[in-house]
């Protein structure tokens, strides 16, 4: 998979986004409802990169930096977001990939933590933030306090 820095509103971001956001209602009956501004995945406060297989789409994911007057973290803590990739290219380590190249990406920027917010009706991506090295954290975020949400973060 080639893996390349984009921006959060390119078109190939917006359709990866879209299904994602589909997934999210199919598991929970609605879309994520955090708040998302495009920008903050622009650097130097963020990153978004797209995967691609044959010039086609097929895994998305960022990072945005926040503050420790946000409830659940610490200054300069990196926030993974739309982590996803189609469904007939998962099971093929593509995951794995981009999820270390953000990482990277992260503490290249000279972050020290990453955090994320998944729920319990998505149990491959616990799988894989645990075996990544992910612990559970204090839950934040607008789902901070839904009995489905899981809160995990990572020293890098």
């Amino acid at each position: 998979m080639r893996i390349e820095v984009s921006g959060y509103d390119h078109p190939d971001s917006v359709r990866l986004i879209e299904d994602l956001q589909q997934e999210y209602v199919r598991r929970y009956g609605e879309p994520d409802l955090t708040p998302v501004d495009p920008a903050e995945f622009s650097a130097p406060e963020g990153l978004f990169m797209i995967g691609y297989l044959d010039d086609r789409p097929v895994a998305s994911g960022g990072w945005r930096v926040h503050t420790a007057d946000e409830p659940g973290f610490q200054d300069g803590d990196v926030e993974l977001k739309r982590m996803y990739i189609v469904p007939e290219e998962r099971g093929k380590g593509l995951s794995r990939r981009m999820l270390s190249e953000l990482e990277t990406s992260a503490a290249l920027a000279g972050h020290k933590r990453l955090v994320l917010e998944t729920g319990t009706r998505q149990p491959e991506a616990i799988g894989l933030y645990l075996s990544a090295g992910y612990v559970e954290t204090v839950k934040f975020g607008v789902y901070r306090d839904d009995p489905l949400s899981r809160c995990f973060a990572k020293e890098i």
